[in-house]
């Protein structure tokens, strides 16, 4: 009798699928500050499980404390600025309306005020490639161009920690214990790679048999490949 599927253990609470407490305690958003303006000095650096980038340490001039994703280059004692108010020194948070194009930025916000949803992993940088009226075209890391409200905010700089793809992990413990933080299981097999009794792909003939589109509501055990996809196959040009 074959064991459940992966898609049908997950949620389950065991040790596979549980996530690490004190993973994502560390808020590195700067919230809505498009009405106020602070003035604030890096008092110190550090590494959270959570994050691949490390992370910095801000004292305002009103003595609240927040944290933010360090850029490259940053040391403690800098001066971070943070309001609608451009202040051009790295790690400082201002509207891209104000960013010239070109510059590296990184935390950028997708909605003005959500506090920063992309350009967030080690080493990544976006830059302004457009100031098109009420709107700015900024290009992804992944060379992706999107168009974004000029009252969001960014961060000036480069995520630090670029090197972290560079050094070899060597063993493959080490890969699995980098994810278990994010809650990622690894290593993950292909499904036609399994048993007829763990997955619907599998089998000995090592190909998928069926078709990979799923309707969203099939059951757990068969909701697997495409859900519930528009089209398939390759798009011709």
């Amino acid at each position: 009798m074959g064991k459940k599927l992966r898609q049908q253990r997950r949620g389950k609470g065991s040790i596979a699928y549980r996530k690490l407490p004190h993973t994502f305690d560390v808020n590195v958003s700067y919230g809505n500050v498009v009405s106020a303006d602070k003035y604030g000095e890096v008092v110190g650096l550090f590494n959270h499980t959570g994050h691949n980038a490390p992370i910095m340490e801000i004292l305002y001039d009103d003595f609240s404390k927040a944290t933010m994703l360090a850029p490259e280059g940053i040391k403690i004692g800098d001066k971070v600025h943070v309001g609608a108010t451009p202040v051009y020194s790295i790690g400082s948070v201002l509207k891209l309306k104000d960013v010239p194009e070109g510059v590296a930025i990184y935390n950028v916000e997708k909605i003005p005020g959500d506090g920063g949803r992309f350009v967030k992993s080690a080493g990544a940088a976006a830059y302004i490639s457009a100031h098109i009226g009420g709107n700015v075209s900024v290009t992804l890391p992944s060379k992706d161009t999107i168009n974004l409200n000029e009252g969001c905010m960014a961060q000036l700089g480069v995520v630090a920690g670029g090197g972290i793809t560079e050094q070899p992990l060597v063993k493959a413990g080490k890969s699995f214990y980098m994810l278990k933080p994010r809650n990622t299981i690894w290593p993950r097999n292909r499904g036609v790679h399994m048993n007829a009794v763990d997955h619907p792909f599998g089998g000995k003939q090592h190909h998928k048999g069926r078709s990979s589109m799923t309707s969203r509501n099939a059951p757990p055990g068969r909701k697997i490949g495409n859900i519930a996809a528009s089209r398939v196959g390759r798009r011709k040009r």
